[in-house]
């Protein structure tokens, strides 16, 4: 195929709607021969990955009605501004937080194949859903949360960070990854309780001097992959605001909400 019928599948150089046609069915014809890979594939994809029917059934998708500051979904209609009960007892650091996802058996081996695996296959959806829960953000600024230079050296990638910057044009708000730094490495949160977990992350983070200016009364988006119990964001946040920040909003690609679960 030469090079002068670039584009997809060497066949959208043709122009009008009989070129649109033919490579509708040029791809057509590709994608029967060569399925386009999925994120879940044994061998990953460069570019965008294409969901299965059956795991796209099966993902639950968050939205109203939902806690008016965490995002914990409601089975009822609760009216505008209601709170569940841990934010009514007591408001976090943060000031509202939004995830996309349950994060459950059916979305979990999604997100871990991105968050340990590598897979990026999948962030234009990721980048799709996040920017859909946290569409009427306040947002000045996006911030993922940070990983120590230890951890970031040995992973090879911040997977918020990638979120972040895959978020950012489709929500028209600038990405800045120097806004917080971890100061010190912490244990991984897997298994702790709500409890240990505020203690493991406790006085992790810091916003560096040079970043103070750029904080100063601006609303920060704070990303991050996975919320569980929110002491990591209620961490991060807590910094901003003592650098300057007003206001701190959050959106994660998912979080546990199962019944009895806490997630705060």
């Amino acid at each position: 195929m030469s090079d002068g019928i670039g584009h997809r599948y060497g066949l959208a150089a043709f122009s009008g709607r009989a070129g649109r046609a033919l490579a509708g069915c040029g791809r057509a014809a590709l994608d029967t021969l060569v399925p386009p890979l999925s994120p879940l594939s044994p061998s990953p994809a460069d570019g965008p990955g294409r969901l299965e029917a059956a795991l796209w059934a099966k993902l639950q998708f968050l939205g109203p009605p939902w806690c008016a500051i965490c995002g914990f979904p409601f089975p009822y209609e609760a009216g505008e501004g209601a709170l569940c009960g841990l934010c009514a007892a007591r408001a976090p650091r943060y000031d509202r937080a939004r995830s996309a996802l349950a994060y459950d058996d059916s979305s979990r081996p999604l997100i871990l194949s991105f968050k340990h695996g590598g897979r990026r296959d999948a962030l234009t959806h990721f980048a799709a859903w996040m920017a859909r829960a946290a569409a009427d953000t306040q947002a000045d600024v996006i911030a993922p949360v940070p990983l120590h230079y230890l951890r970031l050296v040995r992973r090879r990638y911040n997977q918020a960070a990638i979120l972040g910057r895959a978020l950012s044009p489709l929500l028209g708000v600038p990405f800045d990854a120097g806004l917080l730094a971890r100061r010190r490495r912490t244990e991984t949160q897997a298994g702790k309780s709500a409890r240990g977990r505020r203690r493991n992350v406790a006085g992790a983070f810091a916003a560096p001097e040079r970043a103070r200016e750029r904080l100063s009364g601006r609303c920060v988006l704070l990303v991050d992959d996975v919320m569980t119990t929110g002491a990591t964001l209620e961490a991060c946040a807590r910094t901003l605001k003592r650098a300057g920040a007003a206001r701190v909003e959050a959106v994660t690609l998912a979080r546990v909400v199962r019944a009895g679960d806490a997630h705060r």
